[in-house]
């Protein structure tokens, strides 16, 4: 699953008593341990933009993909804010929200509905694209959304995702930056969807 140094790796064995934190309580009755504690979801974030950041060189559209991926999206753009990219510049951004869709149940079929109109896709060509994106599972969704966003001729597509599934229903896709690494459980928090 590529270069685990890009990532924390979170394992199946690892988690946080709920006795020692403070539980949301519409999910106390739903969880048996925190995998990943606030602070360290920050702390990894900061460190994301200061990584994305320096690998910008032209004003970006960060395309947030709903609705999972809206207060992740909503850190991860405060955090580049304050980062520079290598050349000492800010980064100018734009911003795009995109509904996805292509689960049926509980699977993903691989094919996908994109909320956005073709005059708004068509306005990406030449653009550099940061998709932000809160959780890869199969990665069948990712690939079709950039095969199809591809299409349009931005200049660059980068995809971040805050978690990363390891699981063997996997196409092998790895994002261009990953917060984390997270074993094949059903994972609530930090507003995935959830229920």
């Amino acid at each position: 699953m590529g270069d685990s140094n890009n990532w924390i790796d979170v394992k199946e064995t690892d988690g946080h008593d709920l006795k020692h934190l403070v539980i949301p309580p519409h999910y106390a009755q739903d969880i048996e341990r925190v995998l990943i504690p606030r602070g360290l979801i920050q702390d990894r974030i900061s460190k994301l933009a200061a990584d994305i950041a320096h690998g910008c060189s032209n004003p970006v559209v960060a395309c947030c993909v709903l609705k999972g991926a809206h207060v992740f999206f909503g850190h991860l753009i405060e955090e580049l804010k304050k980062h520079h990219n290598s050349a000492g510049k800010s980064i100018p951004l734009s911003f795009e929200f995109i509904k996805v869709k292509s689960y049926e149940n509980t699977e993903s079929t691989g094919d996908i509905k994109i909320s956005l109109s073709e005059e708004d896709m068509e306005s990406f060509k030449g653009k550099d694209l940061l998709i932000v994106e809160d959780i890869i599972d199969t990665g069948k969704t990712m690939v079709a959304l950039v095969e199809r966003l591809r299409r349009y001729q931005p200049a660059s597509i980068k995809v971040v995702s805050l978690l990363l599934k390891k699981t063997d229903r996997s196409n092998r896709y790895v994002p261009d930056y990953v917060g984390f690494a997270v074993p094949d459980l059903f994972v609530v928090g930090y507003c995935l969807d959830y229920k």
